[in-house]
């Protein structure tokens, strides 16, 4: 039987995968997803005998059940034939005596590549024959709207619209996003934060009399953030894949617990974790790292999620968010998939900016999740640690969960691996402050200074940045958004 995916807020308007995809975000503003999860667990010692695209397949296949396995052959062939440095993808390495998963290994030196080659794999196969233009929206803090631009320049029959908070994203980031190739393409800086832009774009997919303008010229929009399930259901491979790189490096036996520690601001990476220890996978431990934007980590420890606070602009900037749409999704399971529970809630964070949860629902979400955070001191003393311990380098995002992975009680016999989310090069400046070596002001210059003291080099698309031509320069109010996609729907599509 195929799985059925309706709204976090309310089980009664199914769609299929295929649609799920295609609309992003489900109309009531909640998030999909499929009472099936967990239903059909994956087979362990196939995953372990499996490369990384069989294991996609198998997996992707598993959770986005209405695509044929033909589909789902072509679009992981697409997605990850030669695109990535090495058809393994994602190369667990091990760092002294913990390991890290490197997820950063593709075309845009970020893990959001690994989800993003694939969308829109699985979006303009949903769209066969649906007679619909489709608009992506994405909102970014930094690394999305690069991988999402990659992934999708120049797919017939869709465009995309990145936004991403003015002076909120690293040098290398913006350079990513304003020089980017495309006919179908358009980037727009916003003044807010990533939270203002991320809540602006909910806005728009609510807009009914957008919609309804932009249904007369068979335009849909949609999304190409974590909230949309073609985007989530990639990551959970890497867990399953890191899973079967342990058991074959003789690490672990199959069937052995792991642990692991993720870098987080929406709650995407971590979740997909979530979904494969539903899936099967042995999971011990999911902690979720946090820098000190850490509305996850209070909300993790006390059950209490409260945005009206303090907003950090900190040297991890796509961890800089105050409201993290995934964890929705995980409130929905975790209640048992109460809808009407899920949708008061967000009413209440809409209304007033927190949520409580009942003692029982935050004691089912601590069985699996533990937390911390690391502010920017503790996160370059990370970095400087960790190089001059084992010659690895750390971008700031990773060397946050690097100093809650060496806080946090390994369980006893138990490994735990350290999800690397972006090359450090991406965040040149920052690293060589962090690791003492001179850090001018020109990233390019640190960036040449980085490889001469690490023996490293730059991906080639990043050094590359230095002499590209920009050809995005808007920068928008907020309220100003929504007129923006509906002129860039006429412009593009």
């Amino acid at each position: 039987m195929t799985s059925m995916y309706h709204s976090t807020r309310n089980a009664d308007a199914c769609v299929s995968a295929k649609r799920a995809v295609l609309n992003g975000l489900a109309s009531d503003g909640g998030l999909y997803v499929t009472d099936a999860l967990g239903e059909t667990k994956i087979d362990l010692e196939r995953v372990v005998t499996n490369t990384y695209r069989e294991n996609a397949a198998y997996i992707l296949g598993t959770l986005l059940d209405d695509y044929s396995a033909e589909e789902i052959e072509s679009c992981v062939k697409a997605a990850y034939k030669g695109t990535f440095e090495t058809d393994d993808v994602a190369p667990v390495v091990k760092v002294g005596d913990a390991f890290v998963l490197e997820l950063f290994r593709g075309p845009t030196s970020a893990f959001k590549d690994v989800a993003l080659q694939m969308l829109p794999q699985l979006m303009s196969r949903a769209a066969q024959g649906a007679g619909e233009k489709i608009m992506i929206l994405a909102a970014t803090s930094g690394d999305t709207g690069k991988a999402a631009l990659a992934g999708f320049a120049n797919t017939p029959g869709l465009g995309i619209t990145v936004f991403y908070p003015h002076n909120g994203t690293s040098e290398i980031q913006r350079l990513q996003m304003v020089t980017q190739a495309g006919d179908n393409v358009a980037v727009a800086a916003v003044e807010g934060n990533f939270d203002d832009t991320q809540s602006a774009v909910k806005r728009i997919f609510g807009d009914e009399a957008l919609r309804e303008r932009l249904a007369a010229q068979d335009t849909v929009l949609s999304s190409a953030n974590s909230i949309n399930i073609g985007r989530l259901a990639p990551q959970v491979v890497y867990y399953f894949d890191a899973y079967a790189q342990l058991v074959r490096a003789g690490e672990i036996a199959c069937g052995d617990a792991v642990e692991f520690c993720v870098p987080t601001g929406n709650f995407g990476d971590v979740l997909a974790g979530y979904f494969a220890k539903r899936m099967g996978l042995p999971v011990g431990k999911l902690i979720v790292a946090s820098n000190c934007n850490n509305v996850l980590s209070d909300f993790l420890t006390e059950g209490v999620y409260d945005r009206n606070r303090e907003f950090f602009k900190t040297i991890s900037p796509s961890m800089d968010i105050l409201i993290s749409s995934n964890l929705e999704r995980l409130l929905y399971y975790a209640s048992d998939g109460a809808a009407g529970f899920v949708a008061g809630l967000m009413g209440d964070l809409a209304k007033t900016g927190r949520y409580q949860v009942p003692d029982e629902v935050l004691a089912r979400i601590q069985e699996t999740f533990a937390c911390g955070w690391a502010s920017d001191e503790q996160a370059e003393a990370a970095m400087k640690e960790c190089h001059d311990a084992t010659g690895y380098v750390l971008d700031p995002h990773t060397a946050c969960a690097w100093h809650v992975s060496k806080m946090h009680p390994h369980s006893e016999g138990v490994p735990r691996v350290v999800l690397s989310t972006a090359s450090p090069y991406k965040f040149c400046h920052d690293v060589c402050e962090a690791l003492g070596l001179a850090a001018p002001q020109d990233d390019f210059a640190c960036m040449r200074e980085l490889e001469g003291a690490s023996e490293t080099k730059a991906p080639a698309a990043l050094a590359a940045l230095e002499n590209a031509d920009e050809r995005f320069g808007d920068v928008i109010a907020v309220s100003d958004m929504s007129s923006y996609v509906e002129t860039k729907c006429g412009e593009l599509l």
